[in-house]
């Protein structure tokens, strides 16, 4: 069982050059992080960054035939919780996330030190562990699997029921998402030539580390991973993953993942072969990426192989295949594609939902699932889906680039929806729970009779915003469906300031090409001068890369495209905000920005501390004395 420490970290920001764990520690990861110490059969492990969000509807939502699935990221080597964050930001909306950084990773502590505690098997013992203390055991939770790199095949290996466990935890898994998968352990001659490499001492395998990272973001160590032409932001997150990778844990686990001895040819040890992903009887999605030079996209054709190397011989055994109804699970569907991931987040010629055939079920769709409720099979079934990235951003940053990561948050958002429960769309969740008025809007007819979206803010010959009020999934007016196609011309990005989950689902937006931005903050409390300043700076984002996309896109009219703010209703929080951009940005008086967007959004900002603080901030003396 588990024991909790203590686990807090200071905040900085993410583009800083830091590399201490903790200190770039993203709010997320932050505030829902603990260290806790987990015994194993073997170790004890002290101090494991656990990151656990429960769902915020969970206790609303049916727990019959069992509650929505535990997904659960599992790093790579080297890697980290931290990289599954801009993933984590999409998943938490959708069900309980989980996510451990490695002993020695992360946040981690480097305890135990002995080198049999970082072998593969000792690793999985621990995963299990620390599910298993997360699991909602006693209603039959399942759990999907969601790894990076070396964790897919650890992954692969704890979900084969096949292979010796310390827990019952392969009986509930119920799918896996392997993203840049590694198929199995090296070929013999291989493992011995690396196995020699670690006779080198350790100091010496730092100096040639400290060496391959001259240069910081732009060396060759950081290369390896983004490839040509990457964008600053994600060389600087490489170099600080880099960093944070310590070299005594990493050759703790490169070692410990190597086969201990080779029988007849056959591996002995080390992470699984093969047949871990030969024996699995769960949907399985492969993810791969045509510029991975660390899990080359041939690993994805290695998995397929083996996973099809089971089907003749279930054929012949009937008695292994499970008896599923079609009302039990979706259709099993085994398939393969090639999809281009551009520079602008978009997938090139085949968007993320037609490649998953799912258009018509749009989380936006009135008619998505039916008003009773969807079927959750506790064992879907067998199934691969595999699909290959290419261009130069699809590389082994797949999980965490700028350029990739909103493709790859969509194409595992549908195989979950498709392929392991409907209940997992958000879409569904928001329906359900407005149609049972457990989760809405905090006041319906007030919201009904606010308009829903403002005249554009700012130049007059360069507007910059419209203010809307939030989006309602089961609203037929200001739904995303209804938004996209009146606004999606103009409104090309949408930022939701408001502090909690919103009532709709943003994938309706992002489905039809408009980038969704969470930007949390509280309600009634005017933001904090180092909140305008992170709001400006997102902002200022979104117009470079809007141009960006403009050129590549070709949208008509670029020029007159805008930036959309949302609250709860857009009044006094988007409008500071607003305010704050036309003054700082836009060369406005703050009166003449305070008027503009009166101007634009009737009534204004509403609350009078709201205006006082903006007068404290910019300009004391100009604030007018009221009768």
């Amino acid at each position: 069982m588990a024991k909790t420490a203590q686990g807090s970290s200071a905040s900085a920001p993410e583009s800083s050059l830091a590399t201490d764990a903790h200190a770039t520690d993203p709010a997320l990861l932050r505030d829902h992080s603990q260290l806790k110490s987990y015994k194993t059969s073997r170790f004890e492990y002290p101090e494991i960054r656990v990151f656990f969000r429960q769902h915020v509807k969970a206790d609303q939502l049916p727990k019959k035939p069992a509650p929505l699935p535990l997904l659960v990221c599992v790093p790579g080597l080297g890697g980290s919780v931290a990289q599954f964050h801009p993933l984590l930001r999409s998943l938490v909306d959708l069900a309980p996330c989980l996510a451990i950084d490695w002993p020695g990773g992360g946040r981690s502590r480097f305890a135990p030190t002995q080198w049999e505690a970082y072998t593969s098997a000792a690793l999985m013992e621990l995963l299990e562990v620390v599910i298993e203390d997360h699991r909602d055991k006693e209603h039959g939770q399942g759990v999907v699997l969601i790894a990076h790199s070396m964790g897919t095949i650890l992954s692969a290996g704890l979900a084969n029921p096949k292979l010796p466990h310390k827990t019952s935890l392969a009986k509930h898994v119920v799918g896996l998402v392997a993203i840049c998968p590694v198929s199995g352990p090296m070929e013999e001659s291989k493992a011995k030539l690396v196995k020699r490499l670690f006779w080198i001492p350790g100091w010496v395998f730092n100096l040639w580390r400290m060496w391959d990272g001259r240069g910081g973001p732009n060396s060759a160590s950081v290369a390896r991973f983004v490839g040509e032409g990457a964008p600053a932001e994600l060389k600087l997150m490489q170099h600080r993953y880099n960093r944070q990778s310590l070299t005594p844990v990493w050759r703790r686990m490169a070692y410990g993942a190597l086969p201990a001895r080779f029988e007849d040819g056959k591996p002995v040890g080390g992470i699984p072969g093969p047949e871990a992903w030969a024996g699995l009887n769960i949907p399985v999605f492969l993810i791969g990426g045509e510029k991975d030079n660390v899990t080359p996209p041939k690993e994805v054709d290695k998995i397929v192989k083996a996973f099809h190397s089971l089907d003749d011989s279930m054929a012949h055994d009937e008695a292994q295949i499970p008896i599923v109804s079609e009302l039990d699970s979706p259709a099993s569907v085994n398939g393969s594609t090639q999809l281009d991931a551009d520079a602008n987040d978009n997938i090139n010629g085949l968007s993320a939902e037609d490649a998953e055939d799912s258009d018509a079920n749009g989380p936006s769709t009135p008619v998505e699932y039916p008003p009773d409720l969807p079927p959750q099979s506790q064992h879907p079934l067998r199934a691969v889906r595999s699909i290959i990235l290419t261009g130069a951003a699809a590389n082994h940053t797949l999980l965490y680039s700028p350029r990739t990561v909103r493709a790859l948050a969509g194409l595992v958002s549908d195989f979950l929806t498709d392929h392991i429960t409907q209940r997992l769309s958000l879409a569904w969740q928001l329906q359900h729970l407005s149609r049972e008025g457990k989760w809405d809007v905090k006041n319906l007819l007030k919201w009904q009779g606010v308009k829903p979206v403002s005249e554009p803010i700012g130049p007059s010959n360069n507007p910059v915003f419209r203010v809307t009020k939030t989006l309602r999934e089961a609203d037929d007016v200001h739904c995303p469906a209804v938004f996209a196609d009146n606004w999606g011309h103009a409104i090309k990005d949408v930022i939701d300031i408001s502090k909690d989950q919103p009532v709709y689902d943003p994938r309706g937006l992002e489905r039809r090409g408009i980038h969704y931005h969470k930007f949390p903050t509280v309600s009634k409390i005017p933001p904090e001068a180092e909140t305008v300043d992170q709001f400006i700076k997102l902002v200022d984002s979104i117009r470079e890369a809007q141009r960006e996309r403009a050129a590549a896109e070709g949208w008509s009219g670029p020029e007159q495209c805008v930036v959309g703010v949302h609250c709860h209703y857009g009044y006094n929080r988007s409008g500071y905000f607003v305010v704050c951009y036309l003054v700082e940005k836009c060369g406005f008086a703050l009166a003449d920005a305070i008027e503009a967007f009166k101007t634009a959004r009737p009534n204004g900002i509403r609350h009078s501390h709201f205006l006082d603080k903006l007068y404290m901030r910019y300009d004391l003396e100009e604030r007018p004395v009221e009768n």
